[in-house]
């Protein structure tokens, strides 16, 4: 193949890669505008929708602490009120919001177009067994951001509008500061959720397998600890929720790791026995 051949070959790539890309910001742009029209829903409903004691999640623990005879534990009130100190506040923020909404709900299509561009690139071997890619990424984000969302967002506002180190201190929370509270929540266990695929990835590589997960595990308990502290408020609940969820995907990609190595493993020995033969 002559060099000439081969720059012709790698400026078609860029070329795909520039139109994959163009593809994902235009839907993530589509949403975003959707977002933005339909703002009575996207604040009314969506963002001011954990600040408000009917919300699904307050009514739902409502009715278990009622179930178990302790109904004084229902959320009558959230203790705080949302203002604007800037200018520009609101509208900054009606527009980073339907940006984060923009792109949570054009997420799947936009991996999918990656996902378009890597596929060519890849062995038949490796195409088969990276089938569904997609899908479980796809469900794993979205699972991360309704668990982010009905879970861990109302959970640590609840705890931060309730919290006071004095009577007299009235919580006036900035919109800047309320909506960039719930976004980060949300998008952080959106990404979180992906340790499954990201160890699967990294096991077709070779950069990971099961026993260095297992020899870890310890490790991985505080890290996941010290995520779950940082991004929940200080109670052991908050933590909780949102730890043994870390926990349990951690065990499931240990899993999934093993089952990587032992069809590598199976297919060394088929390769082995065909070339003895």
């Amino acid at each position: 193949m002559s060099q000439k051949h081969e720059e012709m070959d790698f400026i078609d790539h860029l070329e795909a890669l520039r139109w994959h890309l163009m593809r994902s910001v235009i839907s993530i742009l589509v949403f975003t505008i959707i977002a933005f029209v339909n703002k009575s829903f996207v604040f009314g409903t969506l963002i001011f929708g954990p600040s408000r004691p009917d919300f699904w999640t307050y009514r739902m623990f409502c009715k278990l602490f009622t179930y178990m005879g302790q109904s004084e534990y229902c959320i009558e009130e959230l203790a705080f009120t949302i203002q604007s100190r800037q200018m520009t506040g609101q509208f900054t923020m009606h527009i980073m919001s339907s940006l984060v909404i923009g792109l949570i709900i054009a997420f799947p299509y936009a991996f999918w177009e990656m996902w378009r561009f890597i596929k060519p690139g890849l062995y038949p071997d490796e195409r088969k067994h990276s089938r569904g890619s997609v899908f479980f990424v796809t469900l794993l984000f979205v699972t991360g951001i309704l668990f982010g969302y009905y879970v861990v967002a109302p959970l640590s506002i609840n705890f931060l509008a309730s919290y006071s180190v004095d009577p007299s201190i009235i919580n006036e929370f900035d919109i800047t500061s309320y909506v960039g509270t719930l976004t980060m929540l949300v998008l952080a266990c959106g990404i979180m959720f992906q340790l499954p695929m990201i160890v699967y990835f990294l096991s077709k590589a070779g950069i990971v397998h099961p026993e260095l997960m297992r020899r870890y595990r310890k490790h991985s308990i505080v890290v996941i600890l010290f995520l779950s502290a940082i991004l929940t408020p200080p109670d052991v609940i908050s933590q909780l929720l949102i730890g043994l969820p870390l926990m349990f995907l951690y065990e499931v990609s240990i899993k999934i790791s093993g089952n990587v190595l032992k069809n590598k493993l199976k297919k060394a020995k088929k390769e082995l026995a065909e070339n003895s033969n």
